[in-house]
């Protein structure tokens, strides 16, 4: 999509952001068309649209909130109404005249009818039928070249996760995203060293190569690097993600209903991908390292059963008592490997539990954590900000009494109950540094839309990450 700013207002279809009613004297309107959009905004309805035939005139009254955080959010969610209505018209160019002093609503529309207009057609052989909004002219006197730049990278990223997450077991296995990793980097400016099977095995990485014991295609292992020369932090950011480009669970075999859509278990070693493009895109003062293990975990004469003990590349040993528990397997070994960087914090994001989807439905991601309450009160700021939310749970010590073996270190699954807790109590067993864990299994897909998401992937926590690392680097 592309986007232009103006300061005049041409002859496309207008969007108008207005705080009061009173604004709406003040438009290009008669009298008939303000007495009809009077009438609806007294009927509650905060969105009107009016049809000149030339061109359709849309109003948003923004109501009244006194939390600006709920206020931009309750603007999102009327965009779909927007975006419906441009497709139906097949409107491609929308003007957006912000009558109002921030300029967060105007971002806020740009970027929500940015997620509605994402379509994954890479296999939809007739596209003539299917809508697309070309261009956003923005006319708002507080808008830069440089917000505008801004959102467009964000955007990219974002369309960059969405498609390799999409993409099919067939179209992409773990060789193919470790070339997505090589390929951004080359796009955005970020370095990438692809790890091969006899690497990994020096490493002893013993998570990932029992994960892919099955697999008839090799394991990798990505080391994505941005390191400015006015990079303010000498210690990196580790960024790390679940790479599972395809679960069947292994011998604890999923069921088809829930094996039907586990292309989306790369969800976190794509949003890697993404996160690292936006930050050299922006070129963003940070140093960053992104660690994606990839494998996938099929069924073979060869694989992994449950009982197997293995070792993992710090040492530790697990008994292997759940072979659809492999997420936790591939992300230890990666987490063990961030050490050697003596990072100054380590983000983790995984489509990890059910258990997690369970506990808060589609609402939010789990959120455990081991940082300072001054860091994780910008993460929290970041998440209401964004409105991908997060919902905390403990790492209390009583729950890692559940992944205590007998016969090894750790097994590599708890009890029935807290299953997103018990995950990340056995990824800790990994980390000596601070240390974010999200789970992202609740939020990273959706099974039909949602608010103001399509079908399909959703790229959350993507827009809090980098609003997050902006605090940061603040």
């Amino acid at each position: 999509m592309n986007f232009t700013i103006s300061k005049t207002i041409g002859q496309n279809s207008i969007l108008y952001i207005i705080e009061t009613k009173e604004t709406i004297n003040t438009l290009n309107l008669n009298e008939s068309e303000i007495n009809y959009i009077n009438k609806n905004f007294n009927n509650k309805d905060n969105f009107v649209s009016i049809n000149q035939y030339s061109k359709i005139i849309y109003i948003l009254l923004i109501e009244e909130e006194k939390n600006e955080n709920k206020r931009i959010e309750k603007i999102r969610r009327q965009i779909p109404a927007l975006y419906n209505s441009l497709k139906k018209h097949k409107i491609e160019t929308i003007s957006i005249n912000n009558i109002t002093d921030n300029k967060k609503y105007t971002l806020a529309v740009i970027e929500t009818l940015e997620i509605l207009n994402y379509k994954f057609d890479k296999y939809i052989t007739k596209k003539d039928d299917l809508y697309d909004l070309q261009q956003i002219e923005v006319i708002d006197n507080n808008i830069t070249e440089k917000d505008i730049e801004k959102i467009k990278i964000i955007s990219e990223g974002i369309k960059i996760i969405k498609d390799i997450v999409n993409e099919p077991f067939n179209a992409l296995n773990s060789i193919d995203l470790a070339n997505k990793a090589v390929f951004y980097g080359q796009q955005g400016g970020y370095s990438t060293e692809v790890l091969s099977k006899k690497q990994i095995e020096a490493l002893r990485m013993g998570g990932i190569l029992a994960v892919n014991k099955a697999s008839n295609t090799p394991p990798t292992f990505s080391i994505l690097e941005w390191k400015p020369q006015n990079a303010k932090n000498s210690q990196p950011i580790v960024f790390v993600g679940k790479g599972l480009v395809f679960d069947t669970g292994g011998y604890n075999l999923k069921t088809s209903s829930f094996m039907d859509d586990m292309k989306q278990d790369k969800a976190g070693g794509a949003t890697v991908i993404g996160i690292m493009y936006i930050i050299s895109k922006l070129n963003l003062p940070l140093y960053a390292i992104g660690l994606i293990p990839s494998t996938d975990n099929v069924i073979s004469a060869n694989g992994t059963v449950t009982g197997d003990i293995i070792k993992m590349h710090n040492g530790i040993t697990v008994e292997v008592l759940n072979t659809d528990a492999e997420g936790r397997l591939i992300l230890a070994d990666a987490l063990a490997y961030a050490q050697k960087y003596n990072p100054q914090l380590v983000i983790d994001l995984a489509t990890l539990t059910g258990t997690a989807r369970r506990s808060i439905d589609i609402l939010a991601s789990a959120l455990m954590c081991k940082i300072d309450d001054q860091l994780k009160n910008k993460l929290l700021e970041a998440s209401e900000e964004t409105n991908e939310l997060l919902i905390e749970f403990p790492l209390w010590e009583d729950y890692a009494e559940q992944i205590k073996s007998k016969i090894a270190d750790l097994k590599n699954i708890g009890g029935l109950n807290a299953g997103h807790i018990t995950a990340a109590k056995f990824l800790e067993h990994f980390t000596n540094y601070p240390w974010i864990h999200i789970d992202i299994a609740p939020t990273a897909f959706y099974e039909k839309n949602y608010k103001y998401y399509n079908e399909g992937a959703t790229a959350i926590p993507t827009k809090l990450i980098i609003s997050f690392i902006e605090k940061i680097l603040k």
